[in-house]
């Protein structure tokens, strides 16, 4: 693991947003190690400051033999090792208040599902290992909501709060993003970040398996640029179709440097 304090997430020089990206979850050492290698490659060529994410265990998942996971220890591990061998930090989900002190010894970041956002114990038990909390809004909050995820986190004393947008629950089996949430959030002091790919989700499918919209990634993105959003979230895959988890919405990790590059076009046009 890295020291990793909040003041990193921005590129100085450049003025870049910063990148949350990786597998929905871990795989594999191989697979973790090759998804990793390539997005620093070109994070660092961009100079886009870069987390790297991957869930070590699944455990919201809609159907009960879907993949949660090749075991907690060993995901963890692997985790431990991209940050190590890349010198990126690292972000992985946590479920329950027991889990935040085990993650935190392997990765730099912890994440609040979105599903679980108001749950006062787990927010605590991650502030209180000090590592930077990254909060995803519930499909069900307004942005406005949110403040009160903050004011836990930062009341168990820790101010390293980042907020994650991952778009607002629209009937039954879709999501809509109303990006007006991004400035509202960054208004309680903290970076906020727009999940790329969950925000394209379509849920409660038939079949048991969520389904997407990955061409919209794009739209998506530019949209939170230019808006000014902090920090992009997006999961990618060399293989989205035969992804573990969460393929139907995953960008194929070949495209991500093209959708990056236009991205700080973006970015530099509305500064």
């Amino acid at each position: 693991m890295i020291n990793f304090p909040l003041d990193n997430l921005k590129n100085q020089e450049s003025g870049n947003f910063f990148l949350m990206a990786g597998p929905c979850a871990i795989e594999g050492e191989e697979i973790a190690m090759r998804i990793a290698e390539k997005i620093v490659t070109i994070t660092d060529k961009l100079q886009i400051p870069y987390i790297f994410k991957g869930s070590y265990r699944k455990a919201n998942r809609s159907k009960g033999d879907s993949f949660t996971g090749i075991g907690d220890e060993k995901a963890l591990k692997i985790l431990e090792k991209v940050s190590k061998t890349f010198g990126v930090p690292t972000v992985t989900d946590i479920h329950e208040s027991a889990e935040a002190a085990m993650a935190a010894a392997y990765v730099d970041v912890l994440q609040i599902p979105a599903f679980l956002c108001r749950q006062t114990d787990l927010l605590i038990a991650a502030a209180k290992t000090n590592k930077v909390v990254n909060v995803k809004k519930g499909q069900f909050l307004s942005a406005g909501s949110m403040k009160f995820a903050v004011e836990k986190i930062v009341e168990a004393g820790n101010n390293k709060v980042i907020l994650t947008d991952r778009g607002n629950t629209f009937g039954y089996q879709d999501l809509i993003v109303d990006y007006r949430g991004l400035p509202e959030m960054q208004s309680f002091g903290v970076p906020v970040v727009m999940d790329c790919t969950h925000s394209l989700q379509q849920p409660n499918q038939s079949s048991g398996v969520t389904g997407g919209k990955p061409a919209l990634i794009e739209t998506i993105a530019k949209a939170a640029i230019a808006v000014g959003a902090d920090g992009l979230f997006i999961e990618t895959h060399p293989d989205p179709a035969n992804a573990k988890s969460d393929g139907a919405n995953m960008l194929h990790l070949d495209l991500l440097e093209d959708l990056l590059v236009k991205l700080i076009r973006v970015r530099k046009a509305v500064i």
